[in-house]
């Protein structure tokens, strides 16, 4: 058996919670390996939604133990929220089904308040952040100043951390013209806090390691997707962590030999939250209608997400950055009764034609989709649940999307269901 990656392969919201969630009955852990709360994965279980942010998709799952990754950064605060929620709709949490990364960065207020502050300066060159503290946080992970899970059990240590780590933020606040945050207050904070995350503290690196050589199944939740990565995303209009496959290792303690099969999730069409360049984005009457059918409101931030055609450019680079082995493609049944469907097979540039999205960001800003069209169904494809439940020209369709991505379809999700799912490739297996 093969451990299991799953990374989006666009701006996020691929559904990859269904997929998780379908994939964590076939594994023993499920790890979380970047971002915060900022991300967020709906499930749908025997007729129950689950909405997660930082907690893996397996906590739902009996008998499967949730990991939190060193690269996660975590908000303890809204960690203890998400925990009672979830446990008010019938799931136990304990140490016996989640562990916590000692040397996990945490979020703090100051973080969620810099965030805020920054982004109402921004005016119209705002990222479009969630302002919920992750790129505050990463910063202070990379500047070595951040307070993580393990200082919480030493509160008495805490001062002079603190001390360094107010040096630099207040100064940042005196120059916004914001008060400054008192360490005493927020040493008391922390230490009010700690209860919640202590009990689950682990050393994660270790634990993986003996899982691994146990030959337990390993799956690596990403969060976001590809598009978003802060080297290889649509940056500045990105996220502060790596969302690349390859982070599962970074972010886990696992070395890169024991990742295994990479799924890349990608849905039937393209949505994105927030600011930045989406070439193939429709502000008509399409558009709307793909929200509509979909559900395109996120997660977290619950903001409308912006709708348009497939683009085999964005996903085909996504996926090589990834090292994508197989896809899941999701929500199909959206585009049940388009007469005319089209995906974007290249770009022109300043009068070019290319095959890939430029890292530069006028050039993202500039580039035009070239598009391709398809001739669509007027059957349904929701809820199905093999090849022979498809209308002919949804099969093709899907043909077609795996010559352009140059990635083979491992499994295709009909609905949110987790059970409505065509499987040709079992990720675990070898």
């Amino acid at each position: 058996m093969s451990n299991v990656v799953v990374v989006g392969a666009q701006w996020g919201d691929e559904g990859k919670g269904k997929i998780v969630d379908w994939l964590s009955e076939r594994a023993d852990t499920v790890v979380r390996f970047q971002g915060g709360h900022n991300a967020g994965h709906t499930l749908v279980i025997d007729g129950v939604t689950y909405k997660l942010s930082l907690l893996p998709s397996g906590i739902i799952r009996q008998g499967k133990l949730a990991v939190i990754g060193n690269g996660v950064v975590i908000d303890p605060w809204a960690l203890g929220d998400e925990i009672k929620r979830v446990e008010a709709q019938g799931v136990s949490i304990t140490r016996d089904n989640l562990r916590i990364a000692e040397n996990a960065t945490l979020i703090l207020p100051l973080h969620r308040e810099l965030d805020g502050i920054r982004e109402a300066a921004a005016g119209k060159g705002k990222i479009g952040t969630t302002g919920r503290g992750i790129g505050p946080a990463y910063e202070d992970k990379v500047g070595r100043r951040a307070i993580r899970v393990m200082d919480l059990q030493n509160l008495n240590t805490l001062g002079p951390k603190i001390e360094r780590m107010l040096t630099h933020h207040n100064a940042l606040r005196r120059g916004l013209n914001e008060p400054e945050v008192s360490g005493e207050e927020l040493h008391g904070q922390l230490a009010e806090i700690a209860p919640t995350v202590l009990p689950f503290m682990e050393s994660v690196w270790q634990l993986l390691d003996e899982q691994s050589r146990a030959g337990k199944r390993i799956l690596f939740e990403g969060a976001q997707g590809t598009l978003l990565d802060i080297d290889h995303g649509t940056y500045p209009f990105v996220t502060s962590s790596n969302t690349v496959a390859a982070q599962a290792a970074t972010g886990s303690g696992l070395g890169p030999d024991k990742l295994g099969y990479v799924l890349g999730i990608v849905k039937a069409y393209t949505t994105r939250v927030g600011s930045g360049p989406f070439p193939t984005e429709l502000e008509d009457e399409v558009g709307q209608m793909l929200g509509e059918r979909g559900h395109e409101f996120g997660t977290v931030t619950g903001r409308q997400r912006r709708c348009g055609w497939f683009d085999a450019v964005l996903v085909r680079q996504a996926l090589k950055t990834s090292g994508v082995n197989g896809i899941a493609l999701t929500k199909l049944d959206i585009l049940d009764g388009f007469e005319e469907i089209k995906v974007c097979t290249g770009y022109e540039l300043d009068g070019t034609k290319i095959d890939y999205l430029p890292s530069a960001q006028g050039a993202q800003a500039r580039v035009k989709p070239v598009y391709e069209s398809f001739e669509g169904w007027s059957g349904s494809s929701a809820g199905a649940r093999s090849w022979n439940d498809l209308p002919a020209q949804a099969v093709k369709y899907v043909r077609q999307i795996e010559e352009l991505i140059e990635t083979p379809v491992a499994l295709v999700s009909t609905s949110p269901e987790r059970d409505d799912t065509i499987l040709m490739k079992d990720p675990f297996e070898d």
